[in-house]
Parts: structure tokens; C-alpha cells; sequence
């Protein structure tokens, strides 16, 4: 118990420790106040209690009552929390699926150490370290718990591979695995380039360098940011995302709180991208670091934003490592874009704000604009413009998107909810992979000739049939979504062999934000937004 209390007064007296801010007489009392709660339960109570299993939960209960973004994270879990940040993890360089029970690898990483001594995709992992992990109910966790580990340590496998007369043995010795934060990028029409961004880690700063700059040898001309679904992340990443669009040394975004006083982060680096058009796209699941990027655009009119309004997310974290290895996450400040705007929702109902999404489903927010109302004392002008836009609740866009639901029958959910795109494309890659590779020896062969209706299609719906006879395909909702069905096939199998990029060059055809910043820049209609960039 005595472990527990002392993370507990840590957190508590953290701010006379890091900010000076709570006196120690109050921070004592708060501590042995609950030292004795404590230990009358640890003594009378009618029932043995595990202390530690108490504190945490303590620990993450007080955190709920002061905003929806602190929080604790156990020391078990820090690691997993940190992966996406750090842009790395060690482990043995697989993407893998459990298919019936078996641990297949769907793709090694190139140049990872499961490619370097020979692990193929479709291999099934059957033994770890003579461990039958095969028709066990092996779980994700599980294979995490296995594989993961410190770096330059060794993992045996035993491998089932197809048309092996027995089963294979590798030695892996584990490594530094990098987790990209930028899924894709490549030239959607021969004047546009496409980034997808799904993070903000240490690395995406590099990675945005490295496809800006490819693009832009592509004979770039225009760019699309795809933001959609990105949440949070580091604000330096989101500094230099930004630098790469901006010029000069203009304000980013800004934050300061009760302990921090105000402090700017600027542009200043020469941007590979300081004059090109720019769109960003963004849904009601953009947040946080995505919002500062897009609201700096905004505010110095450097570009547009296309899509619907950001999920409001303006509080800063700062991460914080206890003692025993478990880190706090606590809001220190808020943060505002370069025009002053504060874009946090409010949180003082926190039912209401975990509802919010869903409330403005209902609202008829995501397909009519006109749903949106802002008092004018939320209203804000852009930096050279004068261009009127909004603070609280997230970025506006400038060009409206409605969600389009065309093709999303209930059927189509049941498919996806179901797993049964990938589970599909996985069985049908092990049976048809050699074949697939010759008649396709590139990508690009592959998006250009493969027909999902040779075959592929019919495949599926009896692979359907086979694994749930109780689901229903009704013919009338099939050829509602089967547009959406055909080609989300063809990008998953696509995915399987190749990899995430690949994925979202074919499915990007049902991206509607996406399709509607291409005609915007088809139709010439970038020019006519008052944008001081481009008079």
C-alpha cells in the first residue's frame, strides 16, 4: 500500500514540485487524508482489497474532474501510448492478421528483421519459443506480449509455410521498427500531389520533408493534406508542418496557462512548400495538432480548408514519468491560433461533451453548413484577408463537405464491422498470391487492369455465405454499396500485397472531401477565395 500511496501524493503535490503552485501544508493534508482512508480499508474492511488496483483508479477518477484530456496511464501501457509519438517500436518487423485462430504474416517490413532472415508473407506463426500459439484464441495482446521486446534480443518462431514439406524455424533478433505517421503520399493527377498524415510523432517532421519533396520533383503544383481522422500528437510536429507552408516567421499557434506563461512557436525554417497551392482536409474526428496546423493556415490565408468542422480540441498535455514508470498526462495550458482563436469545445458537461459528435449527427450538422450556428462574439478575421471566421468547437472549413452515406447500407456495415473485407482478401492472397504476382508484376499494372469482377467479387460473397449463413445478403442493398464494396476489395488486396499507401490510391475514388478539392482546383475555383497568397 505504501507504493501506492506515495504515486498518489506525487501526483498530488506535482504542482508545488514542477510549478510551485500548491502549498505544502495542503498538499500534506490532501496526502494523509488519503493514507487513512486507506488504511482503515486495508484493515476493517469485510473484504481483501488490492491497494495498488485501488490507487490507480483514484489516480484516473480525480483526473476526470478536471478536463476530458488528462489522464493516467499505467506503467504497462506506457509503452503501447508512446509507440505513435516516438514513431517507433522494437519488435520483429511483421504486419500480421489472426486469420481462424493462426498468426499469419500479411507483410514483413522491408529491410525489418523478420525480411532479413526470410519470413514471407502468408507464413503462419505456429510456436513461439516452442510455444503452440496456433488454435489457442490467440489475441492481438497476446502476440504483442510475444513478439515485442528490448532491442538485440533474440525470438524463435516456428513458421507453417504453404508448399513446405515441414514446418520452418527462424531466430529473430528484435529491432527498432519504424510506425510511419505519414500513410501515403503520391501524385493524384499529374498537377496534384496527395499527402495522407495520421499522426504527429518525432518523426513526421522528416517525413513530411521527405514527400513534399518528392511531390514537388513530380512536378507538383498543387497540394491536398489529407487530415481527415488525425488527431493528436506532438505541437513541435505540428510547428514544422506548418513551417513547411509558411513564410517568413509567422506565429503558429500559441498557449499558455496558470502555471506557463504565454509562449509562441513560430515559423522561421525555409518551407519546401511556401508558395504552391494548399488545401487541407479535415472531418469531425480532426483534432488537436491537426487543428493547430489547419487553423494557421486559416488565419494567415495561406490556404484552404475543405471538409467539416474539427472536433475542438485546444488543451495542452504535458507528459509526465512517475516513479514507478506509469506517466500523467496533464493539461497545462490551453493553446490559440494565430488570430486569438481558442478552439476548445466546452467540456463543463462531460456527458455532453463525449456525446458531442453524435449530437451534431443529429443536429444535421455533417450534411447542411447552415446547422452550424456561432454567436458573433466567436467571430475572429483572418491575418491579411480580413476573411471572417470562428472560434470554439474546432476549425471551419471554408468549403462546406456533407458526409455522403450514398452506398452505406446496413449490409455494407455488417461487412465491414464483420472484418470480413480482410479476413476475405488474407485467405484469398494465400491461395492466389504466386498467380496474382505474375499476371501483375506492379502496382500500378494491378490498379490499372485488375478487375475485382473477374472472379474476385463472386469469390467473396460465397466466402460471405460460407463463414455466416445466418447474414443476408438482400440483392436490393447490395447493389446499393456494391460500388463501395468492389472497390474497398480491390484496395484491400491491394493493401495485402503492397502495403497502406497502396490501399488508399484505390479507395481514395469514395473520398468525398477528397474529390471535392479536385474540382475545386479543376474548376479554377482556388483562385476565387481571396487568398492573399495567390494575388
Amino acid at each position: 500500500m505504501r507504493i501506492s500511496f506515495l504515486k498518489l501524493n506525487f501526483v498530488l503535490a506535482f504542482g508545488l514540485l514542477t510549478f510551485q503552485s500548491v502549498a505544502q501544508q495542503s498538499d500534506a493534508y490532501v496526502g494523509l487524508k488519503f493514507a487513512e482512508i486507506m488504511r482503515y480499508v486495508d484493515q476493517v474492511y469485510v473484504d481483501t482489497v488490492d491497494s495498488e488496483k485501488l490507487t490507480e483508479y483514484a489516480i484516473a477518477q480525480m483526473l476526470e474532474q478536471l478536463d476530458p484530456h488528462s489522464s493516467y496511464i499505467p506503467k504497462d501501457d506506457v509503452e503501447d501510448a508512446n509507440e505513435r509519438i516516438n514513431g517507433s517500436f522494437v519488435g520483429i518487423g511483421i504486419r500480421f492478421q489472426i486469420l481462424k485462430d493462426t498468426l499469419v504474416v500479411v507483410q514483413t517490413i522491408p529491410g525489418g528483421p523478420s525480411e532479413k532472415v526470410g519470413l514471407l508473407a502468408g507464413d503462419k506463426i505456429v510456436k513461439v519459443e516452442e510455444e503452440v500459439i496456433a488454435g489457442i484464441g490467440l489475441k492481438n495482446s497476446q502476440v504483442r506480449e510475444r513478439l515485442l521486446g528490448e532491442k538485440g534480443t533474440k525470438v524463435r518462431v516456428t513458421v507453417e509455410r504453404k508448399g513446405a514439406k515441414k514446418d520452418l524455424d527462424f531466430t529473430i533478433t528484435r529491432d527498432k521498427i519504424p510506425v510511419h505517421s505519414v500513410d501515403t503520399y503520391y501524385m493524384v493527377t499529374p498537377e496534384t500531389g496527395y499527402i495522407k498524415l495520421n499522426s504527429f510523432s518525432r518523426t513526421t517532421p522528416e517525413e513530411i520533408h521527405e514527400g513534399l519533396t518528392s511531390l514537388k520533383k513530380q512536378g507538383m503544383q498543387n497540394l491536398i493534406l489529407d487530415l481527415q481522422g488525425t488527431g493528436g500528437g506532438l505541437m513541435y510536429a505540428a510547428q514544422k508542418l506548418a513551417d513547411e507552408f509558411l513564410s517568413g516567421d509567422k506565429l503558429v499557434v500559441y498557449s499558455e496557462g496558470k502555471a506557463q506563461p504565454r509562449r509562441d512557436l513560430n515559423a522561421g525554417e525555409k518551407g519546401v512548400w511556401e508558395k504552391g497551392k494548399v488545401i487541407i482536409l479535415t472531418d469531425e474526428y480532426t483534432a488537436s495538432a491537426s487543428e493547430i496546423v489547419s487553423g494557421a493556415i486559416q488565419d494567415w490565408d495561406r490556404g484552404l480548408i475543405v471538409g467539416r468542422r474539427t472536433f475542438g480540441k485546444g488543451l495542452v498535455q504535458l507528459p509526465i514519468k512517475l516513479s514507478d514508470g506509469s506517466e500523467l498526462r496533464l493539461t497545462i495550458a490551453r493553446y490559440y491560433t494565430p488570430s486569438g482563436r481558442f478552439i476548445q469545445k466546452p467540456y463543463d458537461d462531460v456527458d455532453s461533451y463525449r456525446m458531442d459528435l453524435s449530437e451534431r449527427y443529429l443536429n444535421g450538422e455533417f450534411s447542411n453548413a447552415d446547422s452550424i450556428k456561432f454567436p458573433d462574439s466567436l467571430k475572429h478575421n483572418t491575418l491579411l484577408t480580413n476573411r471572417t471566421v470562428f472560434s470554439g468547437g474546432g476549425i471551419m472549413p471554408d468549403v462546406f463537405v456533407p458526409i455522403d452515406t450514398s452506398g452505406i447500407t446496413d449490409l455494407y456495415r455488417k461487412l465491414a464491422r464483420g472484418g470480413y473485407f480482410s479476413t476475405f482478401t488474407l485467405t484469398y492472397l494465400s491461395e492466389n498470391r504466386k498467380s496474382l504476382e505474375r499476371k501483375f508484376k506492379t502496382f500500378d499494372s494491378y490498379r490499372d487492369n485488375f478487375s475485382v469482377e473477374d472472379g474476385l467479387e463472386e469469390a467473396f460473397l460465397q466466402f460471405v455465405k460460407k463463414e455466416n449463413k445466418d447474414l443476408e445478403l438482400d440483392e436490393k442493398q447490395y447493389a446499393e454499396s456494391r460500388k463501395l464494396i468492389t472497390t474497398r476489395l480491390k484496395a484491400t488486396l491491394a493493401q495485402d500485397m503492397w502495403g497502406y499507401s497502396e490501399f488508399y490510391q484505390i479507395y481514395n475514388v469514395n473520398n468525398e472531401i477528397l474529390q471535392k478539392a479536385l474540382k475545386i482546383l479543376e474548376n479554377n475555383e482556388y483562385e476565387k477565395m481571396n487568398l492573399a497568397e495567390i494575388k
